[in-house]
């Protein structure tokens, strides 16, 4: 009775860790959002795989613990690393009621860090991750959580930083930051990272306002010594001593 909680990565077959590789093919079925069953389906097409949709993420946990606790082995799959934002922590939560199954957590590479890296160096110092994601965090926290970050001079990535019905929450969270940094601040962007029509682009905070973004572009907000340097967008460490 196993359940592997494992993060895939941003959508490429490289993207995916050797241990999360392992989790997958040591299982006897696959569980995950639509579209990462999907991605999972053309990288081992002998995988039985099943999903549920978006805003179901209760019911797809329930599925794989149910198959895990009735003697099969299940990798249930997360985009990125499986703990932020990930299906890790529910469950561990819900596994409360499937004392039998043994469940391993497998780390995988968040957007932050596979998109950075696209852009540069942008993560290299203290960092704050947040989602402009309102469906299960209310706004008013995720306003407070800007705010302190921006204060701190922390290098900010913003998750799901649009989509149909929130259109203008990037322009808002830009329009908090500029409160406490230049519109000159250097910020980068990059879409469908690791997927086909991957795209990225460093500009300034003031320009990253009126820039429409989509549920698949991952933001990153630089601190007061992020620059750039021949062409990548790359935040000092510091290294005084060097």
């Amino acid at each position: 009775m196993k359940l592997y909680v494992a993060g895939i990565g941003c959508g490429s077959r490289d993207g995916i860790t050797l241990e999360a590789e392992r989790a997958v093919l040591d299982s006897d079925i696959v569980v995950g959002y639509t579209v990462y069953t999907e991605q999972i389906k053309r990288f081992y097409p002998e995988k039985e795989c099943i999903s549920t949709g978006m805003k179901q993420e209760r019911e797809r946990v329930e599925l794989a613990l149910e198959n895990a606790a009735g003697g099969k082995k299940v990798a249930l799959v997360c985009s990125g690393d499986s703990q932020l934002y990930g299906m890790a922590g529910l469950a561990i939560e819900l596994s409360v009621n499937y004392p039998g199954v043994d469940i391993e957590v497998i780390a995988g590479v968040s957007a932050a860090f596979s998109g950075g890296a696209v852009l540069g160096a942008p993560m290299t110092h203290d960092l704050a991750l947040i989602s402009l994601s309102d469906l299960l965090t209310p706004m008013e926290k995720i306003i407070k959580r800007l705010r302190c970050a921006a204060e701190g001079d922390f290098v900010i990535a913003l998750y799901n930083p649009s989509s149909k019905k929130r259109a203008d929450y990037l322009q808002k969270a830009c329009d908090i930051v500029l409160g406490y940094r230049s519109p000159e601040t250097v910020c980068g962007i990059v879409s469908n990272i690791g997927r086909e029509g991957q795209s990225s682009r460093i500009l300034t905070l003031g320009e990253l306002r009126d820039t429409q973004v989509d549920m698949f572009t991952t933001v990153f907000i630089g601190n007061s010594e992020t620059k750039v340097v021949n062409g990548k967008m790359v935040t000092p460490r510091g290294y005084r001593n060097v």
